[in-house]
């Protein structure tokens, strides 16, 4: 039988799909369920939900509404696209680990994100990332083979974070201004803001995704019909379009091979990165809301907004060819269990054996869970119900979640609560981790 968290408990950790709970957080909870397999406890990170929570000031959309009214508003609609209403739905991209390090960052408040390294001073500090030109932050993504690099997605542009240590300050890219340097407040690592990639027009970015090798970084906005690839080092930036939409989500494989975008008039495209050439699809269930490729790069999970099924994309026959076939992953636990028509978002752990999926509404008892899942690929993807998380506090609902990606010991879930709480759970089932 899956796993159910009663209410008022708490979850811990998976042990051999048993999902264990307490009665309330505690260090020394987790240090008895997994502190000595996994040898450390990844304790909460505590902050304030409700500035997570806060969209743009009333003051900016009016002064957005009279500005469209101003140059003729079925015309701005019909170019490029304001998309705004939707955001809600996407999975927007707010936890990321770094690919290397126990290190997770997260958006932690309108115009603030938080750095939390397990590794620095037994976890106990948290670098808060503030500046000017960070506002309204609404994606982040750690830099591939970048060492301590950080994108921030937010109004007008690309904040470009790194690590600065005594002796060893972070350069900012030739050309920029050095009053873009800027220290955090926190721990000793200082972190400083060495470049602000500006998109046109001064759209506000809400998808990000760096290739593997980390030298080009993609960014979109719901307010733009296209996205563009930078060549982070020189800080140039080259629009690739198709269709008229605003764009919901991008993602790159991990082979670099196929990027996926994806728009909110519920067409989706996949490319081949070797030409940028493309072929279109198309959905019944809503746009896109989500996407996770799969450990080798040859097929791709996806969430749409009006569904509680999930398409599984498979591609036929090796880069650059585009042929590929799309299948349903019925996830019926779903709508049977929850009472939930619809998924709200995902995550797939590296190793494509672990999925995370929350949803929107459900019934009283199992509303704000997340569902873990065993996932088999062989090669069609086929999951399993292991059972649910239950965040800390008082009706705690998920607002991002995702998976450490280079965590050998077992799958790390991280999870931004509602109530004021960054959670991390190991999903722990292997043979030669546990004793």
């Amino acid at each position: 039988m899956p796993s159910f968290p009663h209410p008022g408990s708490v979850t811990v950790c998976e042990i051999n799909r048993d999902l264990i709970v307490a009665d309330s957080l505690s260090d020394d909870r987790a240090k008895e369920a997994y502190g000595k397999i996994l040898g450390m406890v990844f304790s909460p990170v505590q902050f304030q939900a409700d500035q997570f929570l806060v969209e743009e000031p009333a003051s900016e959309i009016i002064e957005r509404k009279s500005l469209l009214d101003a140059i003729g508003n079925t015309l701005k609609r019909f170019f490029h696209p304001n998309d705004e209403k939707f955001l809600p739905e996407v999975d927007l991209h707010r936890i990321s680990w770094h690919q290397h390090k126990h290190i997770l960052a997260f958006v932690s408040g309108s115009h603030q994100v938080a750095i939390h390294d397990y590794e620095d001073s037994d976890g106990k500090e948290t670098s808060i990332l503030v500046n000017d030109f960070q506002r309204h932050v609404k994606v982040i993504e750690w830099r591939p083979n970048g060492g301590k690099t950080l994108a921030v997605a937010c109004k007008g542009g690309i904040c470009i974070w790194a690590a600065s240590y005594l002796g060893n300050t972070a350069s900012v890219r030739s050309g920029v201004s050095s009053f873009l340097g800027s220290p955090s407040r926190g721990s000793g690592t200082r972190w400083t803001l060495i470049d602000f990639l500006r998109s046109p027009s001064d759209e506000h970015i809400s998808a990000l995704a760096w290739s593997p090798n980390g030298i080009y970084l993609a960014s979109a906005s719901y307010e733009s019909s296209s996205f563009t690839i930078w060549d982070v080092a020189q800080g140039i930036g080259t629009p690739i379009r198709r269709g008229l939409g605003g764009i919901s989500v991008i993602k790159w494989s991990p082979t670099g091979d196929y990027f996926l975008s994806a728009k909110f008039d519920g067409t989706f495209y996949l490319w081949e990165t070797n030409t940028w050439t493309s072929e279109p699809w198309s959905s019944t269930g809503g746009f896109v809301t989500g996407a996770m490729w799969g450990p080798d790069g040859h097929m791709i999970l996806i969430a749409f907004s009006e569904s509680a099924t999930l398409g599984s994309i498979h591609f036929a026959s090796k880069p650059p060819s585009l042929d590929a076939h799309l299948l349903p992953l019925e996830l019926p636990e779903i709508p049977s269990l929850t009472g939930s028509q619809k998924i709200e978002k995902i995550a797939w752990d590296a190793s494509g054996e672990r999925l995370a999926v929350s949803y929107r509404g459900g019934d009283e008892l199992y509303k704000g869970l997340i569902a873990i899942y065993d996932a088999r690929r062989t090669p069609l993807v086929s999951v399993s119900l292991v059972g649910f998380i239950r965040g800390p506090g008082d009706n705690p609902k998920p607002l991002a979640i995702s998976f450490h990606n280079k965590f050998k010991e077992a799958p790390l879930l991280s999870v931004c609560w509602s109530s004021g709480f960054c959670c991390t759970y190991p999903l722990i089932f292997r043979s030669n981790v546990l004793p």
